[in-house]
């Protein structure tokens, strides 16, 4: 116990409490606020509309604060109601622990002298997934997770499933959360990314009780099929707007000529990656996508780790000035690919967008003909500029 109470006054310092959502875990719910409670006084039991004995297990504890509804809604849900009273009473931080007695009160300091050591932060306690108790779906579905969220925000988290965590209320508490049920964790975690909060990791225990034994509420198809749908939503709102936005507010962050021009002339980029960059760009601007070109030349320029302004900057070749030519030309090259059905195109400044309905195919044909050709011209007249003027600047230097 000595080796507890130093904790029980960092739980008050950093004003922290620890939220116990349940839901019909009346037979390991006991033990659970039990262990919490020889680390903080500061705890808050969520009732998700128990139908168990858990009404008669929190009568016996008086002194803990609780919130009980009737109806079960969702863990979700029974987080963001905790994560709200535990703002009413002015706490700051929140540790959030399972009532199925998976997790571990022990763990707890992790959290602590994690939160001391780097600041704010939204801290998982990362599960060692590899041990024979675990079985495989969750697993499976913990590397699928750790994958989608990786694609969302661009971090890589060992366990982004784990419920025991840490959550820095002060700073989630401006976002509007839409989700009520397990993939509300998923949820949480990706918008608090996206809001430039750090996401960490602490190691901590795990046990999964045999077969027969462990109560889940956990609905294989009907819950994986939810936070699918919530991945999908989130990798759209990531391709179309949160990767533009960090991508634009990272140039105008720095807004300087100097920080601008090392982005666009990286000198620690091969002449490979530099030309493959422009290269890039330019074919995204002329391949048939209007309206989307900008959008999937960002999102490909980071998984494909290219120049991400010089692909911007390339893909511009599809300014308005420029449009009739690159539909005059690529209905030239569809010429090649429709053979006598083609369409005669005339040039003439009034070529717009609209001229495309004359053949489509031909001009889809052409202006990726178009496009590819466009790169690898562009592209290579890059590569040799290039080499030949740092092959001359190294002569210079020399002399």
């Amino acid at each position: 116990m000595d080796l507890v109470k130093p904790y029980q006054q960092k739980f008050i310092d950093h004003k922290i409490c620890v939220i116990i959502p349940t839901y019909n875990n009346a037979t390991t719910l006991k033990k659970v606020i039990d262990d919490v409670l020889e680390y903080t006084d500061n705890v808050i039991v969520v009732n998700d509309g128990s139908t168990d004995g858990t009404s008669d297990i929190l009568a016996l504890y008086k002194d803990i604060k609780q919130v009980n509804y009737r109806n079960n809604v969702g863990k979700g849900w029974a987080l963001r109601k905790g994560f709200e009273f535990a703002i009413e009473q002015g706490f700051d931080q929140a540790i959030t622990i399972d009532s199925d007695g998976q997790h571990f009160a022990k763990d707890l300091p992790q959290f602590i002298e994690k939160l001391e050591n780097i600041g704010t932060s939204l801290i998982i306690g990362a599960r060692n997934m590899d041990q024979d108790s675990v079985p495989g779906k969750s697993s499976f579905g913990n590397k699928f997770s750790n994958f989608w969220f990786w694609v969302e925000t661009g971090i890589k988290a060992p366990d982004t499933q784990s419920g025991y965590r840490l959550y820095p209320l002060t700073q989630l508490k401006e976002i509007k959360f839409f989700s009520r049920k397990f993939e509300f964790e998923i949820e949480v975690i990706v918008r608090a990314a996206w809001k430039g909060i750090k996401i960490e990791s602490v190691p901590v225990q795990v046990y999964y009780a045999p077969d027969g034994e462990r109560v889940s509420h956990f609905r294989p198809f009907t819950d994986f099929s939810k936070i699918s749908v919530l991945n999908t939503i989130l990798v759209i709102i990531t391709f179309v707007y949160i990767n533009p936005r960090n991508f634009f507010f990272g140039i105008f962050k720095r807004s300087t000529y100097s920080s601008l021009k090392n982005q666009i002339f990286n000198p620690y980029e091969s002449n490979l990656l530099t030309a493959s960059s422009v290269a890039f760009g330019v074919f995204m601007g002329i391949v048939p996508i209007w309206g989307f070109q900008l959008v999937i030349a960002i999102f490909l320029a980071i998984l494909l780790r290219l120049n991400k302004a010089l692909v911007i900057i390339s893909a511009n070749i599809s300014i308005p000035p420029m449009i009739p030519v690159i539909v005059f030309l690529s209905y030239k090259m569809g010429h090649i690919w429709v053979g006598e059905s083609f369409t005669s195109l005339i040039f003439t400044e009034k070529i717009t967008l609209e001229t495309i309905h004359l053949n489509f195919m031909q001009y889809v044909y052409g202006s990726i003909t178009l496009a590819v050709m466009a790169a690898v011209f562009f592209g290579s007249i890059v590569y040799v500029l290039l080499t030949f003027f740092k092959k001359k600047k190294i002569r210079i230097d020399n002399e």
